[in-house]
């Protein structure tokens, strides 16, 4: 079986007026199946791979401190990340944005084989191709010693380049419904960077993306006793004018980048320093004042984006198509409270907390490209993760732990677990609620001869049931692609949307935002993974309708759009590994 070439006509275009419509032809269309796969080249075109480090020239970079792992600011330990109130909250300054950037974006380290060498990060990217470009929006800020605009952030460098300026009070109005020390984060996608590899399926790969850097920012904001909300009720055009991904001559000529989401990040200890503000402060706004954004826009910007392929070969024109569907163009004003005290739900838990620092964790994470097909872990150990996954806090005035503090909605995905070595648990089919109030739903929406029994020995607080039993090691590989490294490892799992639904309820814009969750769910169960001992890593290849199969969906209420796996893994002793930033020390 081989991808679907292209003809010289590379797409049909997606013909609904009606976005939801096209966004679902758009998702039907790059489904694989067992006879072929989505539309994709067929082939690597190693001459114009991209380039993963952009760059915008005559912009000026501003390096950031080299910090070592046990300089200031440090890590608090893993655990400490989850503990409401465990970190206290550093000031913004270089160091800290330094470290910030480190642990959300910032390289890992880099692999070698003979003469090639490549960068691994923090954050997770298909294919190791990192479409996400990150900025950040800083105020005039004491011990900041950084001029008050917006930077796009230079993992290669670790540096920040200064992209737009303007009056610290124009910066002023545009974070003064935020709780004091706040400033802005944004990502954006190159698309083109996954469609070199994938073809037209790339734009799922790119929210994935921007999904696993939410949580990898959100984590790392964690480390420094920071909060992070994203700003959903803001419109892609307010996205794109304080991230300048509108700017036509900026990219003149070049991959162009999709604005693709905003956050602010706060310390979680400022509304308390400044008594005056507390009242103020006790619900902040998730999105922005029009006018000021207009203001903000016509700042003075510098600096030209670079070019990461001299030649695309085909141009996925439908790539375009759902990226224009799907793009948001309400203003909604959502709040959320600062309110109460955020809640672990993981007091029943019977494994063993890891006792690693933060940082650490995320420093070692790594996909892993193949398992050893014996490891196993604990039933406790499994109950564990999945309690990590859980968005929902028991008693629901309080806030949702983090990560899940991140998102404004309430979750989308559930999972189906293939367990295949958890000792104390039978090997078979499982389900994750993770809403339990959408039970009802997921039993309606699959096969009614499916046993729904609660998992033996599972904490009465997760939702986890029981569906099939027997071995599904040949399974879980045959739907992942034909992928041993879904049967191989301890377990697997198919995150499954609610989709149609939310697209005809919410809107089209709701697509991306369903792969986002999927991202973060990733990002969290690959530091989990890390730090139970053993390792994960997402699999985006899975014939999507025969996955749907297995447990007897036949609509588009629910939808499979991510694969994980995790295991015992198998290092490839043929690559060197060298440390993240070895080759500034050369330059």
């Amino acid at each position: 079986m081989t991808p679907e070439q292209p003809s010289a006509a590379t797409s049909t275009e997606l013909l609904s007026t009606d976005p939801v419509d096209r966004v679902i032809a758009y998702h039907v269309r790059t489904k694989h199946h067992f006879n072929r796969y989505a539309r994709s080249l067929g082939y690597l075109d190693w001459a114009n791979q991209p380039n993963p480090f952009r760059r915008f020239d005559g912009a000026e970079l501003v390096r950031l401190p080299l910090l070592k792992p046990d300089d200031e600011p440090r890590s608090p330990s893993y655990t400490a990340i989850y503990r409401p109130c465990a970190v206290a909250a550093q000031s913004l300054t270089n160091r800290t944005i330094s470290r910030f950037f480190e642990l959300a974006l910032g390289l890992s380290a880099w692999k070698k084989a003979g003469e090639s060498e490549w960068a691994l990060r923090n954050n997770p990217s298909s294919g190791n191709l990192h479409p996400t470009e990150g900025y950040v929006l800083l105020p005039p800020t004491e011990g900041l010693d950084l001029k008050p605009g917006l930077y796009h952030y230079a993992p290669r460098e670790h540096g920040v380049e200064l992209r737009a300026d303007c009056s610290p009070a124009a910066i002023s109005r545009l974070l003064a419904p935020f709780p004091p020390g706040s400033f802005l984060f944004g990502l954006t996608s190159v698309h083109w960077r996954e469609a070199w590899k994938y073809g037209e399926r790339a734009f799922r790969y790119c929210n994935h993306d921007v999904g696993h850097a939410i949580g990898s920012a959100r984590i790392a904001a964690a480390t420094l006793g920071w909060r992070v909300a994203l700003l959903d009720g803001a419109d892609q055009n307010q996205i794109a004018r304080v991230l300048g991904t509108h700017r036509v001559d900026d990219f003149s000529g070049v991959e162009p980048e999709h604005p693709d989401c905003l956050a602010v990040i706060w310390p979680a200890e400022g509304v308390k320093r400044e008594a005056s503000s507390v009242k103020r402060m006790e619900q902040i706004p998730l999105s922005l004042d029009p006018e000021v954004v207009k203001e903000w826009a016509s700042s003075t910007w510098y600096g030209k984006a670079n070019e990461l392929s001299r030649e695309h070969g085909v141009h996925w024109d439908v790539i375009d198509q759902v990226a224009e569907a799907s793009w948001k163009t309400a203003v909604e004003h959502p709040i959320v409270s600062l309110a109460g005290t955020p809640i672990v739900p993981v007091g029943t838990l019977q494994a063993s907390q890891p006792t690693s620092d933060a940082a650490a964790i995320i420093r070692q994470r790594r996909s892993a490209v193949s398992f050893d097909g014996r490891t196993a872990i604990s039933a406790a150990t499994f109950f564990h993760l999945l309690q990590r996954v859980m968005p929902r806090a028991e008693r629901p005035q309080l806030q949702r732990p983090m990560p899940w503090d991140v998102l404004p909605w309430d979750p989308a995905i559930h999972l189906m677990l293939f367990v295949h070595r958890v000792e104390g648990l039978e090997a078979g089919l499982y389900m994750l609620a993770r809403d339990p109030n959408k039970l009802p739903f997921l039993r309606q929406s699959m096969n009614p001869e499916l046993e729904w029994t609660p998992a033996p020995g599972c904490p009465e607080d997760l939702p986890l049931f029981w569906l099939l039993q027997g071995n599904a090691q040949r399974l879980a590989a045959q739907v992942s692609c034909q992928q041993g490294i879904a049967g191989e490892s301890a377990f697997s799992l198919g995150m499954l949307a609610e989709f149609e639904g939310r697209l005809r309820q919410g809107g089209a814009w709701w697509y991306p935002r369903l792969f986002w969750e999927t991202g973060l769910l990733g990002q969290v169960l690959y530091l989990e993974a890390e730090a139970a001992g053993v390792r994960g890593t997402g699999i985006g290849c899975f014939f999507d309708d025969p996955v749907h199969e297995v447990v007897g969906i036949k609509d588009l209420s629910i939808q499979s759009l991510y694969h994980f796996t995790i295991g015992g893994p198998v290092d490839d002793q043929r690559l060197m590994t060298l440390p993240p930033y070895h080759h500034l020390r050369h330059e």
